[in-house]
């Protein structure tokens, strides 16, 4: 079995399909997709491999050894520059009204704090946009604290309502002129562990450092606050960015027998943070993507068109690996008839969503006719698409988003509890099916999807 060759370190091929078309397929890799032993291997033999880290460098090397095994083609790295920022030491204490600790954690790429940390008073928001209305005597040599919490939903908007107050905060506050800005975890749970997560600077304003509290700990320091106490606050985040440093894209193919030239890109990315091992964010979508890849390597029609996985580089502090592969590939985006990205964790999928040229969507709903068995309904218009895909937006590349329940996802996310315990394989097996399923049907067909839109204003 898959299964046990994996963990042997090599792999052997499913069951020969005695017929044809995508229903086969789809009904072979529900019987057989195996995802989460890549999963295991990845999370637990290399752990965490942040962008620049020996063992990013580590997990390259996995991958290109994984795709050979799997018999894919043309394997090879494609270099991509990567920045390169090491956590330090983080620690916080409650001075006033008591004295207790805190749980935090820096956010990615945050800037240290002082030699023998910072202390301040504490100014609580609720969200990004109350930043604006603080006057600079409120804000200034204090340390702003934005308390918007995160709602729990299936899909991920939750989440993409709370995190600008994540990567945007250490802007706003440093306007206002705050010493520092701590944010409450952009998470959907209690846990008392932080979540970590890239936030950006503007060189136009001074960077002050920024950390995540757990969320049980933002949520002592807004019930204090609410009870007119003065909260004073003592932190250390030792974040240190060092010179930029080499890494790669890792690409594998199954080259189409009839159209080789016209691709249809499987991603994931292969990089992770730091404090946990990088199971769900984003082993799971490794796991998935190279899971397809050897599913459709191994059936009994081989692809009309090429199918290249793409593990990419360094999405969690900038999305290096996703603009060097548009840069490398520019000459041929135009021939790039479908991109997708596994990049959800590891909950079953539910909806299937594209962004295509007009005209595609009774070509969607053909390529998604087999996915009913699988609870997935037919595919529906959306403008959504995985993080690494962003930079072939400009390109028209047409785009399908296998959208996964996330309701626990961001319990774990950007946390030291992303480890493989969270995964339960046959949900992963599920959406790797649906995921492989898609992906393979539109390898097997003819269809024009037409160009993606283009970007609309304001959108991520």
């Amino acid at each position: 079995m898959l299964v046990a060759a994996l963990l042997a370190g090599g792999c052997s091929p499913l069951r020969a399909d005695t017929s044809t078309g995508v229903e086969v397929f789809r009904q072979n890799a529900t019987a057989h997709a195996a995802p989460a032993p890549l999963v295991q291997e990845l999370s637990d033999r290399i752990g965490p491999r942040p962008a620049g880290s020996e063992n990013e460098r580590k997990a390259i090397a996995w991958g290109l050894d994984k795709m050979k095994a799997l018999g894919l083609q043309n394997v090879r790295e494609e270099p991509v520059t990567v920045p390169h920022w090491v956590r330090g030491d983080e620690h916080a204490e409650l001075l006033a009204p008591e004295s207790q600790k805190l749980f935090i954690t820096a956010l990615g790429g945050s800037v240290q704090t002082p030699e023998g940390g910072l202390e301040a008073d504490v100014v609580e928001v609720p969200t990004l946009e109350a930043i604006e209305p603080l006057s600079s005597d409120d804000a200034r040599g204090k340390i702003i604290f934005v308390n918007t919490p995160m709602e729990r939903t299936r899909s991920e908007e939750g989440y993409a309502r709370a995190v600008p107050a994540r990567t945007e905060t250490a802007i706003a506050a440093a306007k206002k002129g705050a010493a520092a800005v701590i944010i409450r975890s952009v998470a959907s749970g209690n846990s008392r562990l932080p979540h970590t997560g890239y936030v950006r600077y503007d060189d136009a304003v001074p960077k002050i450092p920024g950390g995540a509290l757990s969320v049980p700990d933002a949520m002592l320091l807004d019930r204090l606050i609410k009870a007119k106490q003065t909260v004073r606050i003592r932190m250390t985040v030792g974040g240190q960015s060092l010179p930029d440093a080499p890494s790669a894209n890792v690409i594998g193919e199954v080259v189409g027998q009839e159209k080789p030239n016209e691709v249809v890109v499987v991603g994931a990315h292969l990089d992770s943070w730091d404090l946990g091992t990088g199971a769900l964010d984003d082993g799971a979508g490794v796991g998935m993507a190279l899971e397809t890849a050897n599913l459709i390597a191994h059936a009994a029609e081989r692809p009309r068109r090429t199918v290249r996985v793409v593990l990419f580089a360094n999405e969690e502090f900038g999305l290096s690996g996703g603009r060097a592969y548009v840069e490398a590939h520019r000459s041929e985006l135009n021939d790039h008839v479908l991109a997708m990205e596994a990049d959800s964790g590891a909950g079953g999928a539910y909806e299937v969503s594209y962004l295509a040229g007009p005209s595609a969507a009774k070509a969607m709903a053909e390529l998604s006719a087999p996915l009913s068995a699988l609870g997935v309904g037919t595919a529906v218009p959306a403008d959504r698409h995985g993080s690494d895909l962003w930079p072939m937006r400009g390109a028209g590349v047409p785009m399908v988003d296998v959208a996964q329940d996330v309701s626990t996802y961001f319990d774990y996310h950007h946390s030291a509890d992303d480890t493989f315990d969270k995964i339960d394989p046959p949900t992963l097996a599920q959406a790797t099916a649906v995921f492989a399923t898609f992906a393979y049907a539109v390898s097997r067909s003819t269809h024009d999807l037409g160009r993606a839109p283009p970007r609309k204003a304001g959108s991520h």
